[in-house]
C-alpha cells in the first residue's frame, strides 16, 4: 500500500486549511491509500508529521497556498498543489500523486 504525507496550509489558516485535509483522508481512504496530514493552520502545526512518518513515506504531498519550512523534505519526492485545488478536486490530485511514486 501507497504512503503519503501532506501538509496543508492557507493564507489565514482556518478553513481552507483544515477543508483540504479533511478531504485528502476521506479520498485517499476511499482510493485505499495511507495518508497522514499535517495542518498548519492558524492555532499553529497539529498532527505533526514525525521523522519517522517522513522516512517512511513514499512521497510528500505539499497542499499549500503559503510558503512553508520544506527543510525535512530534503530528499523525498514532492507532489506541489493548492488548498483550492485539493478541495475541488482530491481524487484528481491523490491520482497525480500517486503517479510521480
Amino acid at each position: 500500500m501507497k504512503k503519503i504525507v501532506a501538509v496543508t496550509a492557507c493564507p489565514t489558516g482556518i478553513a481552507h486549511t483544515y477543508m483540504a485535509a479533511e478531504l485528502l483522508e476521506l479520498t485517499a481512504k476511499k482510493m485505499n491509500v495511507l495518508i497522514k496530514v499535517e495542518t498548519q493552520g492558524a492555532i499553529g502545526i497539529e498532527n505533526a508529521l514525525t521523522d519517522n512518518d517522513i522516512d517512511f513515506a513514499d512521497i510528500v504531498l505539499l497542499a499549500c497556498d503559503i510558503q512553508i519550512d520544506e527543510k525535512r523534505f530534503i530528499d523525498k519526492k514532492i507532489f506541489r498543489t493548492t488548498t483550492t485545488e485539493v478541495i475541488a478536486h482530491p481524487k484528481v490530485v491523490i491520482a497525480n500523486v500517486l503517479q510521480k511514486i
